[in-house]
């Protein structure tokens, strides 16, 4: 009775461990988004550039296109289809850590 109570106390942790992590992800990431300036092309809850707003797009897109879109625009364009003018830049330079932040802020715009 005590290991199935350790147990799942254990998992309710890791749970809210998980998920303070993933909003802390998430704000470090809207940090990148406001320093990279990417509300010169994109709007998020109507702030920016509404011609290419990112609302919704956490449920929209998952993790791995999301990436795509920020690190090799090109080719997530040819997957998706878009004839968005102009086309979006690459941010491939930017730090790992940093395109690992922005996807966390943008999965997290449901």
């Amino acid at each position: 009775m005590k290991l199935a109570a350790l147990t799942v106390a254990a998992c309710v942790a890791l749970g809210f461990a998980a998920t303070a992590s993933a909003q802390t992800d998430a704000e470090k990431g809207a940090k990148v988004y406001e320093a990279q300036k990417c509300s010169m092309c994109h709007a998020v809850a109507g702030k920016g550039n509404k011609k290419y707003p990112l609302d919704g797009v956490g449920k929209k897109l998952n993790e791995h296109d999301i990436r795509l879109w920020i690190v090799e625009p090109r080719e997530a364009e040819k997957k998706f289809k878009s004839t968005a003018k102009p086309p979006m830049k690459s941010y491939k330079a930017l730090p790992a850590a940093d395109v690992e932040a922005l996807v966390a802020y943008l999965k997290s715009l449901k």
